[in-house]
């Protein structure tokens, strides 16, 4: 199993830091931000793993990561395809990397406490389809929130950005693909915000009953905004006074 790390975007939030650098280059605790998604992929047995990020900033990953003797791992790039265009475009990009294999994907900013292992071994266990982990958070107004079916631990939607929320948890930026996930990304079309987007790949594999999910017990960080990359250090670096809850 390959693991695939999603390093684009503009980090707009993270302004000014990111007018120089990339977002995912930034510090939190002793490491760039990149490095914590690799070690979470390590501790899980993937070692083979492609970051995806944009032209202006590949090189910078390359003088730090290099091929990834360092951290223990093999080491790919890829150039995002076209910046702005979405996460799924984004993973496109993947396809020849994964071949005909299963996948973990991540975003790059997504910190988080609990080891991946069990996650992975439950994906291995299914025949087929995709599986998303999930975490409780306060505000859901800003994610993409699933309903459930809590029986058959499946997905039966994802909704982006609810008013009404059907359920208390959103869907982190962790997700777990079988190679069907590149017939989906090219199935769906661009949102208003025209961007290829991850909720309605993961709708499509919902529409045929699996999407199946996880829920993470630990601290999680969506650390885009300058807020979550602090609370993020704080994390890493094991203070309990933070909240539990980011949202």
């Amino acid at each position: 199993m390959k693991g695939v790390i999603l390093a684009g975007g503009t980090g707009s939030r993270l302004s000014p830091f990111t007018r120089v650098i990339n977002k995912h280059l930034l510090p939190v605790g002793p490491f760039p931000m990149i490095y914590w998604p690799i070690l979470r992929l390590r501790e899980a047995g993937i070692n083979e793993i492609l970051i995806i990020t944009n032209k202006r900033h590949i090189n910078s990953f390359i003088r730090i990561l290099g091929d990834g003797k360092e951290l223990n791992v093999k080491l790919f790039y890829e150039i995002q395809r076209k910046e702005g265009a979405g996460i799924a475009d984004s993973l496109l990009c993947a396809k020849n990397f994964i071949d005909e294999e299963n996948f973990i994907a991540i975003l790059g900013d997504n910190i988080f406490e609990d080891i991946l292992t069990p996650y992975v071994q439950a994906f291995l266990k299914q025949e087929k389809g995709a599986r998303v982990l999930l975490k409780k958070v306060k505000d859901l107004s800003r994610y993409g929130v699933p309903r459930l079916d809590d029986e058959k631990k499946r997905i039966k939607s994802i909704i982006e950005k609810p008013v009404h929320p059907p359920s208390s948890y959103c869907v982190t930026g962790i997700y777990l693909y079988d190679k069907r996930v590149f017939q989906f990304i090219n199935a769906i079309h661009p949102s208003t915000r025209n961007e290829f987007e991850i909720t309605d790949v993961n709708n499509l594999y919902a529409m045929e009953n699996e999407l199946h999910y996880d829920i993470l017990q630990g601290w999680w960080v969506d650390a885009g905004t300058h807020d979550s990359l602090y609370k993020a250090y704080q994390y890493v670096n094991g203070d309990k006074t933070v909240e539990d809850d980011l949202n």
